[in-house]
C-alpha cells in the first residue's frame, strides 16, 4: 500500500512491513568554541589553534562587538567580524545568517590584518557570507550611541555597550524591518527605498539623530560589487559542506554564555544567542550535526561593563590580575573587572551548552599566588542555593563559598607539557575537572599558540 507516493507497507506471514525511507548518515560535524564566562576568555587563540588543519571556518552571530586576538610569530591579529580561524591559508571562513555585518568595519579590519603578515592577501578569496545575514547601516551605530546616553540620563546608568550597532539592528531585525545582504544585492532601488523607511524610523525614535541618506546609501552601492562574489545562499553552503566530502568544520562563538540575549545577566548581555543554540540557528543546520562542543574558561574571571559579578575583587588581588593579564577589551579597550574563577557561573554555562572539554586558559597568571580561592556555591539568606539566579538584584545579594587551594609560586609560562607543571597548577586543573565533570583538554600559559598546553 503506497502512502503519500513516499512509502510502502506490505503485511507478509502477519508482520507489518514497512519500506519507507530511512534517514541517511548525518553527514559531517561541525566543532564548537564558546565562551563559558562574560567573554575575552581567550576563545580566539582556542579557534587558532583548531583551524591549523579545519576546511571551514565559521561565525554563527554578533557581529563586530566581539574581540578576538590570535599572536602567531610574534604577529598579534585582531578579528572582530572575520573568524579568527581565517588565519589559515587553507580553509574557508563563513559568516552565517546570525552574524550582523558592518560592511565598512569588515573591509577595514581585514584590510588592516591583511598588512600584519602572510595568509591574509587573498582573504576575499576564502571567505562567503550568508545572503541571509542582516547589515549594520552607521546610523544604527549612532542610535547605539544615543541610546546609551538615554540610559545614563535616565537611569544614572548605562549597558556598557560596545557603539556598534549591534543592539538595534537586531531589533531592526525582530521588528522586521531590517535589511540584509540578499536584500543589497536583489533590486538596489527597492533597496533604497527599504532603506530611507528604516532611516526614518530611527530618526523619529531618535529625535537628534542626523542621517545623510544619500551620502551612506551611495557608500552601501560601492560595496555591492565587492561583496557581491562572497555571497550565498548559506543554507545549501552549509548542507553541501555537512554532507559532501569529510570535511572538518570549526564554529567560533562570539561572546560568550553569561553575555546570552536569553541565558545572561539579563539586561547586561548582548543581542544575540551566543550559546550552542545560536549555532544552528546562526548558520542553518540541524543540532544533529553538533559534534565536540569546547567552552573556553579562564583560570580566573573579568567582565567589561557594569553587572552583577559575584567573585569581584576589588583589592589588591583585582588589580594584580588585571594587570598582570593585561585586562583590556580587544574591541573596547575598557579596563575589565577581575576577581576568582566562579565555578558556579561556569557550571551553569555547561548546563546549557553541554560541553564535552573545557579549555583553561591564562594559568599563568596566577603564577605569583601564595593561595587561590575558586568559589564552588552561592548562599543567599544563609542558605546555599542550587542554580544560578536570573534577577541581578538576586545575583548581587548572593555570598560566594569559597576553596581555597595552594599556589605554586613557580613561573608556567615555558611549561609545554601538563606533566611539567608544578603538582599545585596539576590540583587546580583536576579541582575545576572534578567540579565540573568535564575534562580540560587544553592548558594556556601564554599569549602564543605554542603556549597552549595539550592534555589529550
Amino acid at each position: 500500500m503506497a502512502l503519500n507516493g513516499t512509502a510502502t507497507v506490505e503485511i507478509i506471514n502477519g508482520e507489518l512491513l514497512d519500506s519507507s525511507p530511512r534517514s541517511a548518515d548525518i553527514g559531517n560535524k561541525v566543532t564548537v568554541v564558546l565562551g563559558a564566562q562574560w567573554g575575552d576568555e581567550g576563545k580566539g587563540k582556542v579557534v587558532d589553534l583548531l583551524a591549523q588543519d579545519a576546511d571551514i571556518v565559521c561565525r554563527c552571530q554578533g557581529g563586530n562587538n566581539a574581540g578576538h586576538t590570535v599572536v602567531v610569530d610574534s604577529v598579534e591579529y585582531d578579528f572582530h567580524l572575520l573568524p579568527s580561524g581565517i588565519i589559515n591559508p587553507k580553509a574557508i571562513a563563513f559568516i552565517g545568517n546570525g552574524v550582523v555585518i558592518h560592511l565598512p568595519g569588515l573591509f577595514e579590519e581585514a584590510e588592516k590584518n591583511a598588512k600584519k603578515g602572510k595568509g591574509l592577501e587573498d582573504w576575499d578569496k576564502r571567505l562567503i557570507i550568508s545572503d541571509r545575514a542582516h547589515i549594520v547601516f552607521d546610523f544604527h551605530q549612532a542610535a547605539d550611541g544615543i541610546q546609551e546616553q538615554q540610559r545614563q540620563q535616565q537611569a544614572g546608568k548605562n549597558l556598557g555597550t560596545t557603539k556598534k550597532g549591534i543592539g538595534p539592528v537586531y531589533s531592526s531585525k525582530a521588528a522586521r524591518s531590517g535589511l540584509r545582504i540578499c536584500d543589497l544585492l536583489a533590486d538596489f532601488q527597492d533597496f533604497s527605498e527599504r532603506f530611507k523607511v528604516l532611516a526614518n524610523q530611527h530618526k523619529a525614535m531618535y529625535p537628534t539623530l542626523e542621517i545623510n541618506v544619500e551620502e551612506e546609501l551611495e557608500k552601501l552601492k560601492s560595496y555591492v560589487n565587492r561583496i557581491k562574489p562572497m555571497v550565498k545562499d548559506g543554507v545549501y553552503f552549509m548542507y553541501e559542506a555537512l554532507h559532501g566530502p569529510q570535511k572538518k568544520i570549526l564554529v567560533e562563538g562570539a561572546n560568550a554564555a553569561l553575555l546570552d540575549i536569553d541565558f545572561g545577566t539579563y539586561p547586561f548581555v548582548t543581542s544575540s544567542n551566543c550559546t550552542v543554540g545560536g549555532v544552528c540557528t546562526g548558520l542553518g543546520m540541524p543540532p544533529q550535526n553538533v559534534g565536540e562542543v569546547y567552552g573556553v574558561v579562564k583560570a580566573y574571571t573579568t567582565r567589561v561593563g557594569i553587572g552583577a559579578f559575584p567573585t569581584e575583587q576589588s583589592d589588591e588581588i583585582g588589580q594584580l590580575l588585571q594587570t598582570r593579564g593585561k585586562e583590556f577589551g580587544v574591541t573596547t579597550g575598557r579596563k575589565r573587572r577581575c576577581g576568582w574563577l566562579d565555578l558556579v557561573l561556569v557550571k551553569y554555562a555547561h548546563m546549557i551548552n553541554g560541553f564535552t572539554a573545557l579549555a583553561l586558559t591564562k594559568l599563568d597568571i596566577l603564577d605569583v599566588l601564595e593561595e587561590i580561592k575558586v568559589g564552588v556555591a552561592y548562599t543567599l539568606d544563609g542558605k546555599t542555593i542550587p542554580y544560578f539566579p536570573a534577577n541581578q538584584e538576586v545575583l548581587n545579594k548572593v555570598e560566594v563559598q569559597y576553596e581555597i587551594l595552594p599556589g605554586w609560586n613557580t613561573d608556567t609560562s615555558n611549561v609545554r607539557t601538563f606533566e611539567d607543571l608544578p603538582e599545585e597548577a596539576k590540583k587546580y586543573v583536576r579541582f575545576i575537572e572534578n567540579y565540573l565533570s568535564v575534562p580540560v583538554k587544553w592548558i594556556g600559559v601564554g599569549k602564543s599558540r605554542e603556549s597552549m598546553i595539550q592534555l589529550f
